[in-house]
């Protein structure tokens, strides 16, 4: 037996219905081919890595994050947590190639494997395989055992039914609470060693990227459940109960992920705006200063904070490295940006006029409860609440 989708009640249906139309502004302002699309869907990318590993406590800056993405080298990240970051970015990068899989099920076997890719730096956890024993998850700040997951004997049964369940048509479920609920269902089987919940969110990511919501890097909730750890943590707590109790109520996590998908989205068509507007002031200034085009990737990247290699400049602008080279030195020239370091380890940043271009298009960044918007009140009222 796993945890059971609970039945919407008429506010949960009317929030599915408000993020629907959030993500239906989505897939219009990210649809046509606009050269600022490319920068938001790595953004996305890079931010998705880097929720999910900081819940882990692999913390890297967003520069790190977008340099896996990237395939490049890391600019500050340690040994250990840099394989941890591009171990999660080869999973994820499998998951989102299969959108259009027409071949595509859910299986033990796929599972096993994204977790292998995920801990491959670390055979001594066993990636890919059910844990052989019990496993127990410790409350550190609290020095308390806060779940323990079922006997080993039972995990390889409970996998089998939660794949049955995944490869089920449920069309009158939202897809958002189908993936919901394979998080939840993996978490608290907690079928591996370690990393399950990265296993988890990376399931969660998977049942939304099949479904074609939206453009796959830009469905998951990984960056919201790395902004709000505690939260995450306290729902699960309350719906999992300490151990393996599979006839719990789940709303309160459903709550809880619907909330995230509505501020994710909000979060999205906020960056939308504002890449946008920071774009349009960016190429007015290439203009003014007799730049080429090519040059704005390098502004706009510079503009909201992002250190600039060369090598990253060659693949963002499609460019040589001789090439890449002369039109960072002509930005230098400009004023527009700063070197720092010499020879292959020189970076860039932006100027301060950059930052104020940045600045003047920033929109603050709300949190709102898509409850509020609903009709009557939640029957039973979720635990979690900002």
């Amino acid at each position: 037996m796993l945890f059971e989708t609970p039945v919407l009640t008429r506010n949960e249906k009317d929030v599915v219905g408000h993020i629907n139309e959030l993500r239906r502004q989505l897939r219009y302002a990210t649809s046509t081919t606009k050269r600022w699309t490319g920068m938001l869907r790595r953004d996305a990318f890079a931010r998705a890595i880097r929720g999910s590993n900081s819940i882990e406590g692999y913390n890297v800056t967003i520069d790190d994050a977008a340099a896996a993405a990237e395939h490049e080298e890391p600019f500050a990240a340690d040994e250990k947590t840099w394989a941890a970051i591009v171990g999660y970015r080869d999973a994820l990068t499998y998951v989102l190639r299969l959108e259009n899989d027409p071949h595509f099920e859910h299986g033990e076997g796929l599972i096993r494997s994204l977790h292998y890719m995920m801990l491959k730096h670390e055979i001594s956890k066993k990636p890919g395989q059910w844990r052989p024993g019990p496993i127990r998850v410790v409350d550190e700040r609290k020095n308390e055992i806060a779940y323990e997951g079922p006997d080993a004997a039972i995990v390889p049964g409970l996998m089998r039914a939660l794949v049955h369940e995944l490869n089920r048509s449920e069309e009158d479920i939202p897809v958002m609470v189908r993936a919901a609920m394979a998080h939840l269902n993996l978490t608290m089987i907690h079928p591996f060693s370690d990393g399950n919940g990265r296993m988890a969110r990376a399931l969660q990511t998977l049942v939304l990227v099949r479904e074609g919501i939206l453009s796959p890097t830009f469905c998951s909730i990984e960056e919201y459940l790395g902004r709000h750890q505690d939260d995450y943590y306290g729902v699960l707590s309350v719906v999992g109960g300490g151990k393996w109790q599979p006839r719990r109520d789940a709303r309160p996590w459903i709550d809880f992920c619907l909330t995230a998908h509505y501020r994710c989205a909000n979060d999205l068509l906020r960056r939308t705006r504002e890449i946008q507007r920071v774009w349009e002031d960016i190429e007015i200034i290439v203009g003014e200063y007799a730049l080429p085009e090519r040059a704005e990737v390098a502004l706009v990247m510079a503009a909201f904070g992002r250190t600039v290699r060369n090598s990253i400049y060659q693949k963002s602008a499609d460019v040589s490295d001789q090439v890449a080279s002369r039109d960072l030195k002509k930005l230098v020239d400009a004023g527009l940006l700063a070197p720092k370091g010499e020879r292959r380890g020189r970076v860039y940043r932006g100027s301060a006029l950059l930052r104020q271009v940045r600045k003047r298009n920033r929109e603050p960044r709300t949190q709102p409860d898509p409850f509020d918007l609903a009709a009557p009140p939640r029957h039973p009222p979720s635990p979690f609440k900002e």
